[in-house]
Order: C-alpha cells, then structure tokens, then sequence
C-alpha cells in the first residue's frame, strides 16, 4: 500500500473516531444529566411508615441519621436500635441516647466499613435479636443500596427504607456538592451490581450470599 493511501486511510479513521466522539459525548451527557435530575427516583425507597423490630443506623453522615433514628424509636416505629459503621457508632449512639432513646435499646456493631460490610456485620447481631423486619435510616441517596444491601445478606428479613429527609431533587444551584454525592452513590450502585452484591434473588446470588441472619444449623 502506497504511502499517499495510508496517509487517506489514517486520516478517514480519525474522521471517523472523530464523529463517534461528537456523537457519543453528548449522548453521554445527556444520559448523565437524566440520572442526576431523576435522583430522586432512581435512588431513593420511601418509607412507608410501616412498624418494625429494630431499627438499623448504617454509619456515615452520624448526626442527622442518629436524630431520626430517635425520632423514630419514640414515635414507637421499632423496640430496639442498632447503630452500624467503624467511623461513628459509638458516637451516634451517644446521639441516640442524648435524644431520649433507652441505653438498653441501642446496640453497636463498630468494625464495618462500608454499607456492605454494615449488611454483613449486622446480621448476627440481627440474628440474635430474632428480628424479622427492620427500618433502614440513611440518606434519600442511599437508601436503595443499603435496602438492597442488607436484603442480599439477610433474603428471610423484611427490610423497610426510613430515609432521614424526603427525596430532593438535583438542584443545579448547589452543582458541586450535589453533582458529587450523586455520582458517587450511583457509581457505588453500579459496582454493586456489576460485582453480584445485591440484585435478583437468583440462585447464583444465594449460593455466594447464604442468609447470614438465619441460624446455623447447630445453633438450632
């Protein structure tokens, strides 16, 4: 091949590699702005004010989920709370306690790291308790992972999204902040999904995940 038609060539495939962008980065852009103003929707359970046997305070963002976790027990929503997450479970259960809550109503599990290790943690605690029905008190934007979350590790329990506020729309007046706590949530949901942590309750999924909020066979 002559060099004049390797030069015609080359220059037709970045043309072209060209286009694809042109094409593919608005779409993307789009898609992204989609799933940024239907936050609300795609990410958020409502709570439907159903009563439970424990309330679950997976940690992150202490103060304001602790509050209403309180708010909560008061209200007669659940006897028991617990408090998980190695950054600020003791501290939201000074909250808890500070609020009005029963000291011998609050438990702690404190060495979880994430909202799947909170899931994974929790259940022998949850397991002990006997329960089989649970609030989850998170963020709106994190309330269909943790959901998800502790309803792949714990498929016999009923867990019931109690989100600390009501679903906000994206508001571009706060972009930054906004724009940042979304794309992580959705990026921490997608990769839950990707690697096989929560999504149908399919046999695969089972089998990796075993109930871990049911008795062993030798604890029966």
């Amino acid at each position: 091949m002559s060099d004049g038609r390797t030069v015609i060539l080359r220059s037709r495939n970045k043309r072209a590699r060209g286009v694809k962008l042109f094409v593919a980065l608005p779409s993307a852009l789009f898609l992204g702005f989609l799933a940024l103003f239907h936050s609300g929707e795609v990410l958020t359970l409502e709570d439907s004010g159903d009563s439970a046997d424990v309330i679950v305070v997976p940690g992150g963002d202490g103060a304001p989920r602790a509050a209403h976790a309180a708010r909560l027990w008061k209200e007669g929503r659940a006897p028991l709370v617990l408090v998980t997450g190695d950054g600020d479970c003791l501290f939201n259960r000074q909250i808890l306690i500070r609020e009005g809550v029963n000291p011998s109503a609050v438990f702690a599990e404190c060495r979880s790291g994430s909202t799947w290790e909170n899931a994974l943690m929790s259940a022998p605690i949850l397991r002990r308790m006997g329960a089989k029905t649970a609030l989850i008190v998170t963020n709106w934007y994190h309330s269909r992972r943790a959901v998800a979350s502790f309803s792949a590790v714990c498929p016999q329990m009923r867990f019931i999204s109690a989100p600390v506020a009501e679903k906000a729309p994206w508001d571009p007046g706060h972009f930054a902040t906004d724009t940042e706590i979304l794309v992580k949530e959705y990026t921490k949901l997608g990769w839950y999904l990707l690697s096989g942590r929560i999504g149908g309750a399919d046999i695969e999924q089972s089998i990796m995940y075993p109930d871990l909020c049911r008795p062993a066979l030798n604890e029966r």
